[in-house]
């Protein structure tokens, strides 16, 4: 007997009642999703968020740590693509989530977004203005209360300064080698023995880490492991920090020539002779290399081909590396004087005495002073545009170590054997840390900690409680 044509109605109006629930079921769970690019950066890193699986022309709020930053519709499609955000200023850091919340309604999708400051080569950056303008954890208000962390030994001096990338810190030592250990707890990661001594400042750029040895080669190694990729062979020791950019590694040498050579492969691309050993570390800005000789001469070389643009004539060495502050070039000499620059033409701006030498390279604050030492004991703040000192602070020795400046605060280390912090704006001593030896290292400040080495043979980082 078949069914009547009432049942089958009956039967065919439950399959469509199925059917329709199914699609509203899968339209439900439809599976949202956000990428981010990039996913790691600084504070005020500009963020391109894009999404799919949402409904078609739904308004869509994008939010960083519940903040909404933006908001976008959806297409047809239900999807909706490099929509930019700024990560704010005042994210620590960590991680963070990024959230795209459709509107009335249950769809959203979630990813992580780490803020992270890198310190990646001697004085942060190529222009060598030793400021972090990202840090937002430790200031004025409360770097009185910094205590130290953890220290890592060594088995003798170090004079290096550290770089600090992706959560690891890279140093030299004296005791010949380079070396790699967790940025939070001090952890050793690896270590790369040279033939010498190593007091050249590290860089990391990428899976790389560049570092100079005394003896008297460049080195690239593997930042994940410490495998060595290449060296370069100069004629004496390496004691300038390289200074990596465009694919190009700049530094200098005991056997009186700055060098350019490619950061992939370790081939020259140019050197330039000087008349003395060159221990300040190549400034690079405006495509011209600023770098200083013992022969007391500042030059400044075109980046692509070393062909020299200028240079300038003091009465003294020049071990101090030179500081881009806006159309100036700043450095100090052998001869107990800082000197301002014409960044493109080399003409004298002002110039500036101390009592000793100035071997301390310049640190540029954003109030307009760069902040350097002298070994007359001082650290000094002079007015960027006319060289006039608007405070200095007497430590108990030398002062070779280079200043950083992040968040209203310098930090210096002394042959006193203490690091120190200071007021930028003041001078007003706000901390201080004795280690057990003399410091020429210079400080990294990135992402709440500082860093630092000592002739104690240690490296030491300190953090709030």
């Amino acid at each position: 007997m078949h069914p009547s044509p009432a049942t089958w109605r009956r039967g065919l109006g439950g399959l469509c009642r199925l059917w329709i629930g199914l699609c509203a079921l899968a339209s439900s769970a439809l599976s949202q999703s956000i990428s981010i690019s990039p996913t790691i950066g600084p504070p005020t890193t500009k963020i391109s968020v894009s999404g799919k699986g949402f409904s078609p022309n739904a308004t869509v709020d994008i939010l960083f740590s519940q903040t909404e930053l933006a908001q976008t519709v959806t297409s047809g499609s239900g999807t909706f693509s490099n929509i930019v955000i700024e990560a704010p200023r005042g994210a620590i850091p960590g991680r963070h989530t990024i959230t795209a919340q459709q509107l009335n309604s249950a769809h959203k999708a979630n990813t992580t977004f780490v803020v992270r400051t890198n310190w990646r080569q001697f004085h942060l950056s190529p222009a060598h203005t030793g400021a972090n303008r990202f840090e937002n954890v430790l200031g004025s208000q409360n770097v009185a209360s910094l205590t130290m962390l953890w220290s890592f030994e060594t088995a003798n001096v170090v004079a290096s300064s550290p770089a600090i990338a992706n959560n690891v810190v890279y140093i030299g030592s004296n005791d010949d080698n380079v070396y790699a250990m967790d940025a939070k707890t001090g952890a050793f990661l690896w270590n790369f023995t040279t033939g010498s001594v190593v007091q050249s400042a590290p860089a990391n750029v990428g899976d790389v880490v560049y570092a100079g040895s005394s003896d008297g080669k460049l080195y690239a190694l593997n930042a994940a492991d410490g495998a060595k990729l290449w060296a370069f062979t100069t004629g004496a020791a390496v004691t300038s920090p390289p200074t990596v950019v465009n694919g190009i590694v700049y530094f200098g040498s005991d056997d009186t020539n700055i060098y350019a050579v490619d950061a992939t492969t370790g081939k020259l691309r140019w050197k330039v002779a000087t008349k003395g050993a060159v221990i300040s570390s190549p400034t690079v800005a405006n495509n011209l290399v600023y770098v200083g000789s013992e022969d007391a001469q500042l030059y400044a070389l075109n980046a692509d081909t070393g062909v020299q643009a200028w240079r300038f004539a003091a009465s003294g060495g020049i071990a101090s590396s030179p500081a881009a502050v806006g159309n100036e070039i700043v450095f100090g000499s052998n001869n107990h004087r800082v000197y301002a620059l014409n960044s493109s033409t080399g003409a004298l701006l002002w110039s500036r005495g101390t009592s000793g030498s100035v071997r301390s390279s310049p640190a540029a604050g954003s109030n307009g002073l760069v902040y350097l030492g002298s070994d007359d004991g001082h650290l000094y703040a002079l007015s960027a545009g006319t060289g006039a000192v608007a405070w200095k602070h007497l430590t108990g020795s030398t002062v070779s170590s280079s200043p950083a400046v992040a968040n209203g605060v310098v930090y210096v280390g002394s042959f006193d054997d203490h690091v120190y912090a200071f007021n930028a704006g003041s001078g007003k001593q706000l901390w201080s840390f004795a280690t057990g030896g003399g410091i020429t290292s210079s400080p990294a400040v990135a992402n709440g900690m500082l860093y630092i080495g000592s002739n104690d043979t240690n490296v030491y980082a300190f953090a709030l409680p």
